[in-house]
């Protein structure tokens, strides 16, 4: 039996006003094939399928026509679980129009854990597999607040909420195996951030609780799960260092510091295993490169290596969408309008262009001209407390405070999830 593993689509995704529906598009295509050729016979999506709780129009025909196409493919099942992007109530709405296509789709965190057990059947309707289909589980449901509880207590709480929930759906799931086959395989799914995962800068990855305090370790998870396919990370690695338990990483560099990865699904050949087999593991696990369908590139430097590198570019005469940041000495004022002729007839586009000579500049006058951009949400803060002449020995208290803040505000399901929160 052959499992593909995937997360972070984060359809509807945009990069600085650029929509990218026709690189969704190319991928959908490229699964599809993948599909085929592989042979696959179960389709794991752990989290974050579209990029906020309202996708648009486009992004939900580029989703739903993409389900329609899976078991054309040959392959028997899909499996869905939401990230913190999606809205639980979106995801779950269709969820019983869609098990008649044998998608099941898990959106929120359910009342029993047996709920989220999906049991999946062979061509014969024999019971071949067993998923642990566990959602992004939200603060709200996993952990109750009480009066006067430290920060570090709210941490705590969270940790071990996720590590309990776990451990009742690998009971469910060990459980409901003793009742159908010792041999059938067990895989878990979800959606967090453990630690010592890798991130890059501007790949939108938020803390999805308080700070980093909601952070796990690998050995949170039961050991009845012999694959755990994760989401949320978008570097796909292993957890722990261990090679069945993985994030797949989003198939599209959802930042121009993704550019230089190599994007992934991960194919999962499992085979039916029984207790005394499974410390030796029946599970083979292969990564698929996911092609590039947009090429993005950083440029960085002074005016002559700027210029030097966009003449490459042109020679390709490749479509490329492009950041610049320039970091030369001389002050250019009119870098916008000097980068706009360099590329003039080309087949390059700027997205983003950073003068990083005037940023400095700028702040170290504390000028008006500086963006939000060119700050994180924790800057900002910062900056406001330092304007209100905030005494130190207030600050952390406040900041904590703000980071919950802005940790419920994400966790909102009714609200939109841009890049920005």
């Amino acid at each position: 039996m052959k499992i593909l593993h995937t997360s972070d689509w984060h359809i509807g995704r945009a990069l600085y006003g650029r929509k990218r529906y026709d690189e969704f598009d190319l991928f959908f295509d490229w699964l599809i094939c993948c599909i085929k050729s592989e042979g696959i016979d179960v389709l794991l999506v752990a989290g974050d399928v579209f990029d906020n709780g309202t996708p648009s129009n486009r992004a939900t025909e580029l989703y739903y026509r993409f389900l329609c196409r899976v078991g054309g493919a040959g392959c028997r099942h899909v499996v869905i679980t939401s990230g913190n992007h999606d809205s639980p109530s979106l995801l779950n709405a269709p969820r019983e129009v869609l098990r008649y296509l044998d998608v099941h789709v898990i959106g929120c965190m359910a009342e029993s854990a047996a709920d989220e057990i999906v049991v999946l059947n062979d061509a014969a309707g024999t019971p071949e597999l067993i998923v642990c289909a566990v959602p992004y589980l939200r603060d709200r449901d996993i952990r109750r607040a009480e009066a006067g509880e430290t920060f570090e207590d709210k941490g705590r709480k969270l940790v071990e909420g996720i590590r309990d929930h776990y451990q009742q759906v690998g009971e469910v799931a060990i459980a409901r195996r003793a009742g159908l086959s010792p041999e059938l395989p067990i895989i878990g799914m979800g959606h967090l951030f453990t630690s010592g995962g890798k991130i890059v800068e501007g790949d939108g990855v938020r803390d999805l609780y308080v700070g980093t305090l909601g952070q796990v370790h690998a050995d949170i998870f039961p050991d009845c799960f012999d694959y755990l396919a994760l989401g949320h990370l978008h570097v796909a690695q292993r957890v722990g260092g261990l090679t069945g338990r993985r994030y797949s990483g989003s198939p599209l560099p959802m930042s121009f510091g993704e550019a230089g990865q190599q994007k992934i699904v991960v194919i999962v050949d499992i085979d039916a295993v029984g207790d005394s087999a499974r410390e030796a593991s029946g599970v083979t696990v292969q990564e698929i490169t996911v092609p590039c369908f947009q090429t993005l590139a950083t440029i960085r430097g002074d005016w002559t290596q700027i210029t030097a590198r966009i003449a490459e570019l042109k020679k390709n005469n490749a479509p490329v969408w492009l950041e610049i940041v320039y970091e030369g000495e001389e002050v250019i004022g009119d870098l916008q309008e000097r980068l706009r002729e360099l590329i003039e007839g080309s087949a390059l586009e700027i997205l983003r262009a950073k003068n990083m000579r005037l940023v400095e500049r700028t702040l170290r006058r504390m000028a008006t001209e500086e963006t939000l951009d060119d700050l994180t949400v924790d800057d900002v803060f910062a900056r406001c407390l330092s304007a209100h002449d905030v005494p130190p020995e207030q600050q952390a208290e406040l900041v904590a405070t703000f980071r919950e803040t802005i940790a419920a505000l994400c966790d909102d399901s009714s609200l939109g999830r841009g890049e920005g929160l």
